[in-house]
């Protein structure tokens, strides 16, 4: 094991409050830079918590948001090594019903296109305010849940809905809750301390949250008094026994779309995972051919082969134009693809988050064995990047520079 000297970065307590002062501020903003062995520098500005004067520390967890994709498929790819999943089976044999297009039902849809984001699905019907007690699947009987030009396989259209079916799909096979399941599968041998949702996060964990903001206002994780009371959606008046949970019968209540809390340090311990072939610190958690399997692309735009951003935050340029099985590539060298926030030209994998003010970024260089986390919080006012499509703040982070 190698030991070395983390610098750590912070701006003094006077450079905190001026940048709070500035509406077009983050609140707060961690980078986390890391190698194979372990993490090289930390930097770390602002507040977790603005009322409680808190400030954020790299240790801090985080929502953050679509990183928890890439989180979900690790875990999907433990359980197809266990032999009880298979990418390229017939999905609807592990949820227990039919799963097929309307207009396409002789194709299956698989967890491989699932979770490459080439199912068909969209988010147009919603996907994640099912309550407690209700079943998911009503979702799908909704025509606007489906995209009616395209049989799946066929063209790439990032839907978040996938991911509530993949958990669904993997409490069935193992009949464990998703939150539960994952803290077994991923966040135990990795000694993360880390949840989807907060419910198996303890009290301690829950009240150093860092709180998400829009323009100053609370939007989620203000957790002072330690966990949310309930930590998953009900019906307007409905309880919160998690007792009535059902193995896959609603996939969306612990978020494994984006609802990971984890701080930048333990997402360091994903990135390093994955840069050692999936061994971390002595634990092997999954094989060099698994996290290849879930890094090599799966899908490359052509120029019309899919929607390259997520529908409700579209730019100019193209921000996904490579995906493998939950993780991003980045530079890709097609005309109109604006995927490299470094401006490097480097083929780095990955994959970001934008939910609820914060936006957050995991990258890795396979190649170099370095990578980088980052989030910033509150940071809607965080104008377009220089030279891609991702945002100002987010080509700063991913940098390490000034904006």
């Amino acid at each position: 094991m190698s030991f070395r000297r983390i610098r750590i970065l912070a701006l003094l307590p006077c450079f905190a409050f001026a940048a709070i002062a500035s509406a077009s501020e983050p609140v707060a903003q961690v980078r986390v830079a890391f190698d194979r062995d372990g993490i090289v520098t930390s930097r770390t500005e602002g507040f977790a918590d603005l009322a409680a004067e808190r400030k954020v520390t790299a240790d801090d967890p985080v929502r953050v948001a679509s990183i928890s994709k890439l989180v979900t498929a690790i875990g999907v790819m433990r359980l197809v090594e266990a032999g009880a999943l298979d990418l390229d089976a017939d999905v609807s044999r592990y949820l227990g019903w039919t799963l097929r297009h309307p207009r396409y039902p002789d194709t299956p849809i698989t967890l491989r296109l699932l979770l490459s984001h080439r199912s068909s699905l969209t988010d147009a019907a919603g996907y994640y305010a099912t309550p407690l007690g209700e079943p998911l699947k009503t979702i799908l009987d909704d025509p606007k849940a489906w995209d009616d030009a395209h049989a799946p396989g066929t063209h790439f259209r990032y839907t978040n809905l996938n991911f509530p079916l993949v958990g669904m799909a993997m409490e069935r096979v193992t009949g464990e809750r998703f939150d539960r399941l994952m803290q077994r599968l991923v966040m135990e041998p990795l000694k993360l301390d880390a949840c989807f949702n907060w419910a198996t996060c303890d009290d301690a964990t829950a009240t150093r949250a860092v709180v998400l903001y829009r323009d100053r206002q609370v939007v989620r994780d203000d957790n002072r008094v330690g966990k949310p009371a309930c930590p998953v959606v009900t019906a307007e008046g409905g309880d919160c026994d998690l007792a009535r949970w059902k193995a896959g019968e609603n996939g969306a209540l612990f978020s494994p779309q984006g609802g990971l809390r984890i701080s930048a340090n333990g997402l360091a311990k994903i990135g390093r995972l994955l840069l050692n072939n999936g061994e971390l610190d002595g634990v092997r958690l999954l094989s060099p051919a698994s996290v290849a399997t879930l890094t090599t692309p799966q899908w490359t735009f052509d120029g019309h082969n899919g929607i390259t951003h997520e529908e409700d935050t579209g730019t100019a340029k193209a921000f996904f134009c490579r995906y493998g099985l939950a993780v991003q590539t980045l530079a890709t060298p097609v005309q109109g693809c604006g995927d490299d926030p470094f401006g490097d030209g480097v083929a780095r994998v990955g994959h970001s988050g934008d939910a609820y003010g914060l936006l957050s970024g995991l990258w890795l260089d396979p190649r170099g064995g370095t990578g980088v986390a980052y989030f910033a919080t509150d940071a809607g006012g965080s104008g377009a990047g220089a030279h891609s499509a991702f945002s100002s703040i987010e080509e700063a982070l991913a940098t390490g520079g000034a904006r």
